[in-house]
């Protein structure tokens, strides 16, 4: 038994049942909200805790982008958006907000469930901690750290600082960080790694040349730089 809790929110019924059925096929503990308003209550009203929420996008009341955005406004709980709408500008969207996983309709459920158990796969590694020079990330909690302050990172921005430091000193070019932190080999618009970029350096401040640009590769974390905070 994994013990694992899945929030399903979807306003089909059908789908919602073949979700909650599968989900607990495999062991998971399923809780069901028909519209993106009773997810809202879930989530905030009953603060109920979730290791994953599977997300539909349109709905009646709040569709899935508001739920999505009132999630990372205050949890990093992963959540994979599942839609009818195949649309490359919608998947963009849907990462841009924070979201881990895209998946459109009709799916395969075994793929699904590969794809949530990859996710739910990484809150197990046996590295619970990550410093570089002054930052320190706790993977456990999910906390970042700059010189002693907590920053708020998005999922995506969590994942892509912790890329980076477990490849420091590596050139990596834009379709290796979209292929490791956006999973399943995602072939979206590389700008997306830019923007996510830019906004990882934003929040890291003082430390933002951490992170170089390599021209005509990609990004690098340096190693030098590593080394010249800590004096």
């Amino acid at each position: 038994m994994n013990n694992k809790r899945v929030l399903v929110v979807d306003d089909e019924f059908r789908i919602r049942k073949l979700l909650v059925e599968f989900l607990k096929r495999h062991n998971y503990d399923t809780v069901e909200a028909k519209d993106g308003e009773e997810a809202i209550d879930i989530l905030f009203e009953k603060n109920e805790k979730f290791d994953l929420i599977i997300l539909d996008v349109m709905m009646p009341k709040y569709d899935g982008w508001y739920v999505l955005e009132s999630i990372r406004d205050y949890m990093t709980t992963p959540v994979v958006m599942l839609t009818a709408r195949s649309d490359e500008y919608d998947q963009l969207k849907g990462f841009k907000l924070g979201a881990d996983d895209y998946v459109t309709k009709p799916f395969s459920p075994s793929v699904l469930m590969a794809r949530i158990n990859k996710i739910l796969h990484k809150e197990k590694e046996e590295v619970q901690v990550l410093d570089f020079g002054l930052i320190h990330m706790d993977l456990a909690s999910r906390q970042v750290y700059v010189n002693q302050d907590k920053i708020e990172l998005t999922p995506k921005e969590f994942e892509l600082l912790r890329y980076f430091i477990n490849n420091k000193g590596i050139a990596l070019s834009r379709d290796k960080i979209l292929n490791a932190v956006w999973n399943y080999d995602y072939y979206g618009d590389l700008r997306t790694v830019d923007t996510h970029i830019k906004q990882l350096r934003a929040k890291l401040g003082d430390l933002s040349y951490y992170i170089s640009t390599v021209r005509s590769v990609g990004y690098r974390l340096d190693v030098e730089n590593e080394f010249i905070t800590e004096k």
